[in-house]
């Protein structure tokens, strides 16, 4: 029996051990909002994770800090009023292998990074801020430069970093927070599983500069995520599903599959597509967006067909979503930055298994489903849609869509 007892006390006092609240400012971290505090925040990650674990504590006020990297056992929390504000300066981002843009490469850390730390979290009422107008009007300037010189300028080119890199975790939770102003991308989860991303604001501006590439939820070779309860609006896909480009992608180890993804009671403001499977992904399976809201100008599906990179998309579930869209489906061929890599291979894609149903939203036009010459659908179907839209035809060349109980403007779907 006191084996027992004193098991159970050990256990209480590991468990304490590791719960420890580590404040910043408790450890030398300047209030100061224009003083940078990437060096004091980092040591107390570092402290945290050499005493057995703890959650990093950013308080009320306004914090700037370059890029900060999670230990095993630590978290971060930020209280109500907490502002966790990136440096807008490149150099406080150092250059180490990442993954960007469906390719392991060298690239700028992000805000926050967190390698292998299972049970990562971030929680709390506070805000982390990209800071990133800086980085916006370099983008736009130096594209512009590039049109003159009748060039075309690729995302990579103007060094950026993105506001979270979760890679190679178990157990993520990231709730309540408010992300913001990223520099590039906002949320990447990399050969992550297990995540929920529940009560969260996640914003980009479209005005008074564009924030280009600042995706809200990027999910690459992931497994099991939930995305719950979200408002979501940046500039350009919101949730996006990635894992490789290439025509070798899909035998590539560090590229695979995204499945198990549950997207439901969000609301979507503005972007470039509600839900995104591509622009580089080769396999996308039991995908499900459900009972959202939206209020945007885009795709409510968008699925970005790449012609030199072997997909499938199977197992797509969008269902009972309500307000207004650019349009209902959008899946086409996807071009961009294309790169055969020498290959004579022809890729192409299937897409099987897509149900939208229970929609009832104004749009811009229904939409289209014209894949490349190669790309084979099957069992795709539109159940119990009500749009009213401007361009009420859906274009299609493939005889495997399904329309049942379809009505545009009050009439049913004319399928052309």
């Amino acid at each position: 029996m006191k084996r027992v007892l004193l098991f159970f006390c050990l256990a209480s006092v590991a468990f304490t051990a590791k719960s420890k609240d580590y404040v910043i400012t408790d450890f030398g971290v300047s209030a100061d909002s224009t003083k940078l505090n990437t060096v004091g925040i980092q040591k107390v990650i570092d402290k945290a994770s050499v005493e057995g674990g703890g959650t990093i504590v950013v308080p009320k006020g306004v914090f700037l800090s370059g890029a900060l990297f999670f230990k095993p056992h630590t978290k971060l929390r930020l209280m109500e009023g907490a502002v966790l504000k990136g440096s807008d300066n490149i150099a406080h981002y150092p250059l180490i292998p990442s993954r960007m843009e469906g390719k392991c490469l060298n690239y700028y850390a992000a805000l926050i990074n967190a390698y292998k730390v299972d049970s990562f979290s971030i929680t709390g009422a506070g805000t982390i801020n990209g800071n990133g107008a800086k980085f916006w009007s370099y983008f736009w300037a130096y594209r512009d430069s590039m049109k003159l010189l009748k060039k075309s300028a690729t995302n990579l080119e103007v060094h950026r970093p993105r506001l979270l890199f979760i890679w190679g975790c178990n157990n993520v939770t990231i709730s309540n927070t408010k992300l913001c102003n990223s520099g590039f991308w906002t949320t990447h989860l990399y050969q992550c599983n297990n995540v929920l991303i529940e009560n969260c604001q996640i914003r980009s501006p479209f005005k008074p500069v564009k924030a280009p590439s600042t995706d809200g939820i990027d999910i690459d070779v992931c497994k099991k995520v939930t995305i719950r309860k979200c408002y979501i609006s940046v500039n350009d896909d919101a949730v996006c599903v990635k894992g490789g480009k290439g025509p070798y992608a899909h035998k590539q180890p560090e590229n695979g599959i995204v499945e198990d993804v549950l997207v439901e009671d969000c609301t979507f403001g503005e972007s470039h597509g509600v839900l995104t499977l591509g622009s580089e992904s080769v396999h996308a399976r039991n995908i499900t967006l459900r009972n959202c809201k939206v209020t945007s100008n885009t795709p409510l599906l968008r699925i970005k067909m790449r012609p030199d990179t072997y997909q499938v998309f199977e197992n797509v579930t969008v269902d009972n979503v309500t307000g207004s869209c650019g349009s209902v489906i959008d899946l086409k061929p996807w071009k961009q930055f294309f790169n055969m890599e020498g290959s004579k291979e022809k890729p192409y894609g299937i897409i099987r298994n897509i149900t939208l149903s229970n929609i009832k939203v104004k749009c811009t036009q229904f939409g289209e489903i014209a894949g490349n010459p190669l790309d084979k659908v099957s069992n795709f179907v539109l159940k119990n849609i009500e749009v009213t839209a401007k361009t009420p035809e859906l274009k299609t060349k493939y005889p495997e869509v399904k329309a049942v109980n379809v009505m545009v403007n009050g009439a049913p779907l004319v399928m052309k």
